[in-house]
């Protein structure tokens, strides 16, 4: 029996379904939904308002806020010598997860992100990890299926072995130069190692072609060819999509759903390269043809960085933690302190926790 729900109404049906299957309601789920089996399993005599109360005094203590911003950032290569401004090298690199960590953030997945899977613990901020283009940078496996020294995904296994509760996890947008591999096998083991380790892939179109300025059927061409080659390699549909260039097609929604010969694509959500963190998944503001990333990057004097780049913003949430997504460390409820109620999705009233 699948434990797919659609929509909000479902919800007891999910819940049922867990309770005969095993499985989570959100197993299998493509859109964003916050649903947590343990909501459905309070019963006998239990005093459902007494948890309730409970729930929302244990939110309040870490002054949860679930429609809060969440910081998005896009990575390209970690290199000792940097050749392009996307660039990072590994000493930047680790000193940004070490602050991420040292500030109470927790790594998500992308596809955690959209669909509302956010279970980080009560009082922690998730932070989505995302790397453009797959170069062998951000992974080169040797001999032994272990990641190279000074790779991107070896540095971020080494700070999460050094902070624990640091998930090392992140979501590798990928196209047809695979970490410079060319063989399917080879291809294939990339991928699996990826999500044998917890990783998340994500389609960045077969080409890495501008779908500014295409046909409705060049753009769900490129973006289909990118979702078949993922599927073909690991057997599981991708669940969301990264823009090559940041550029949307002329129609948006094309990005989103599609279909082109006898591949389609249906996502949870659709990211750009560049300006602000991203809305909660619960949150009015969320939208998930446009979500947008922070591109990884320092100060620098006499530039856009206020707009764009990682240390600005994360100065900015550091400095307004009341904007920043707070978990509450309950993944059956949506909790906000009460005044903040006019800014949630109408759909997750069912999970709202104000207090």
């Amino acid at each position: 029996m699948s434990c797919r729900r659609v929509g909000a109404a479902g919800l007891a049906a999910a819940l049922a379904c867990a309770a005969l299957t095993g499985c989570m309601p959100w197993e299998d789920e493509p859109e964003q939904k916050k649903i947590g089996a343990a909501a459905g399993r309070q019963g006998g005599k239990t005093d459902q308002s007494a948890v309730r109360k409970e729930k929302a005094a244990r939110a309040a203590k870490v002054k949860a806020n679930e429609l809060g911003q969440i910081p998005v950032l896009m990575y390209h290569r970690v290199v000792d010598r940097p050749t392009a401004p996307d660039d990072r090298t590994p000493g930047q690199f680790r000193k940004e997860l070490e602050r991420l960590a040292v500030e109470g953030y927790v790594p998500i997945t992308a596809a955690e992100y959209v669909r509302g899977r956010i279970g980080v613990p009560p009082g922690k901020h998730p932070v989505v990890l995302t790397f453009d283009d797959a170069s062998p940078e951000q992974l080169t496996l040797d001999g032994t299926g272990t990641p190279m020294p000074n790779t991107a995904v070896a540095i971020l296994q080494e700070v999460a072995k050094k902070h624990p509760g640091f998930r090392p996890v992140a979501t590798f947008y990928v196209t047809r130069d695979l970490f410079g591999k060319t063989t399917p096998e080879e291809q294939t083991q990339m991928l699996t190692w990826l999500r044998e380790n917890g990783f998340d892939i994500g389609n960045h179109t077969h080409g890495h072609r501008n779908l500014l300025g295409m046909s409705k059927k060049e753009a769900m061409t490129e973006i289909a060819k990118g979702h078949e080659l993922i599927t073909e390699l690991t057997g599981t549909d991708p669940v969301t999509l990264a823009l090559p260039y940041g550029n949307q097609p002329s129609t948006k929604s094309w990005a989103l759903k599609g279909r082109a010969g006898d591949v389609s694509y249906d996502y949870g959500g659709v990211f750009r390269a560049g300006y602000t963190p991203g809305s909660s998944p619960f949150s009015k503001d969320f939208d998930p043809v446009n979500l947008p990333r922070i591109r990884s990057m320092d100060k620098i004097k006499k530039d856009d960085c206020a707009r764009f780049c990682s240390t600005a913003w994360l100065d900015w949430l550091k400095a307004n933690p009341s904007e920043r997504y707070t978990s509450d460390g309950d993944v059956a409820t949506v909790a906000y302190a009460k005044f903040k109620a006019p800014f949630m999705a109408s759909g997750f009233t069912p999970y709202a926790l104000p207090y």
